[in-house]
């Protein structure tokens, strides 16, 4: 998260309207991994908001998050159809090879996980998302070489 962009920097890409609010929350989300309580005073003060509407705007999304994340979201579709089709065993999963007992982030901060009501590829159950890409027709056995090709070069190493 160090390599990440100031803030400032990212608010300054954008002119100081309001209707730019969720576009610059949703920049520093992706360089900075959620919205801290400096980075929402800072785009308070540059769109001249209250913070109290800022802080609305962030948490009333659920794509943005008040806690850190992991550099890699993988998020678990729990929907009917993945349900049915092993998605509590593919999170289970998951969960064990990333170390987690929960959903939740790994003390690394290189992933998150969660689980989701539906993804909207159901003809694919049981389906995971890792960042913007989506696998389908997933079984237990795959999530170790699903999660592989995102872990840091130093943990694969390790």
């Amino acid at each position: 998260m160090s390599d990440a962009i100031p803030v400032e920097q990212i608010l300054e890409s954008w002119p100081g309207s309001a209707q730019n609010l969720i576009p610059a929350l949703q920049k520093i989300q992706s360089e900075h991994h959620y919205l801290s309580e400096p980075a929402l005073r800072a785009v308070s003060r540059y769109f001249h908001l209250p913070l109290p509407q800022v802080f609305h705007v962030a948490t009333f999304y659920n794509c943005f998050s008040l806690e850190p994340r992991g550099r890699h979201e993988v998020r678990v579709c729990l929907g009917t159809a993945c349900h049915v089709r092993g998605g509590q065993r593919i999170l289970d999963k998951a969960l064990r090879e990333l170390g987690l007992s929960e959903s939740g982030t790994t003390s690394d901060y290189e992933f998150s996980v969660e689980p989701v009501r539906c993804l909207g590829c159901c003809a694919l159950a049981p389906v995971v998302r890792v960042d913007q890409r989506t696998y389908g027709h997933l079984q237990q056995s795959r999530v170790p070489r699903l999660l592989k090709p995102y872990r840091s070069r130093a943990e694969v190493a390790a």
